[in-house]
């Protein structure tokens, strides 16, 4: 475990606590990422994660860093050290991957950026909280398990905080909240392809408002 990765778990903590819900966002106009994240943040969601999955994806974490001071902007899909170097340049946050792999375990412990990485069962979870990682992603959560498998862990694992991923739902997202072992829940429902299209911001702020209630 490196020297800083205390520091920056507590870091990674701070921005997760944002909001009961972390905005996952795949993005394929960078020229409207900076109204987009705007919408989110009017609606109290501050944690966006910007998948790395299109061409615009960098540019648009670049985009939302500058403009954006509040909005706490991560890079998703994060699969390899020339992704979490790519992101950091760009100004991310911090950076999501959806599993772990023993170069990507280097880059991040040589890296500043706070690194939220995934895991699936109880093995890899262990496996992660050995190289110092108390707060991970779950994923994919509901395919692997969903509510009642992180309810599960819970006992054995109490040491480690979730952010679940895939397949949460305005509908289900509220269950997995309420369990003891997760911190938040991160989803892509607040930005649906069709309004993000068509520049509906203030139909996305609703989308936001209501995921940030969510814990109450």
């Amino acid at each position: 475990m490196s020297a800083s990765m205390p520091q920056k778990q507590e870091r990674l903590e701070r921005i997760l606590r944002m909001a009961p819900v972390v905005a996952v966002v795949t993005i394929d106009d960078a020229g409207v990422a900076v109204a987009l994240a705007q919408a989110l943040l009017d609606g109290g969601i501050g944690a966006i994660e910007i998948t790395l999955r299109t061409p615009a994806a960098l540019d648009a974490i670049r985009a939302i860093a500058q403009a954006n001071p509040l909005a706490a902007v991560g890079a998703g899909t994060v699969l390899s050290a020339a992704d979490l170097d790519a992101a950091a340049v760009a100004g991310a946050q911090f950076a999501v991957s959806p599993g772990a792999s023993p170069a990507l375990f280097d880059a991040a412990d040589a890296s500043a950026l706070p690194l939220l990485p995934g895991a699936a069962t109880a093995g890899e979870a262990m496996t992660l909280a050995e190289r110092g990682y108390r707060l991970q992603k779950f994923f994919p959560a509901e395919p692997a398990g969903g509510v009642e498998y992180l309810r599960a862990l819970a006992g054995p694992l109490p040491h480690i905080r979730f952010c679940p991923t895939g397949g949460i739902r305005v509908d289900n997202a509220a269950a997995y909240l309420r369990l003891p072992n997760v911190l938040c829940v991160g989803g892509s429902w607040l930005t649906p392809s069709a309004l993000v299209r068509a520049q509906d911001w203030p139909a996305i702020t609703v989308l936001a408002r209501a995921a940030a209630a969510l814990r109450n």
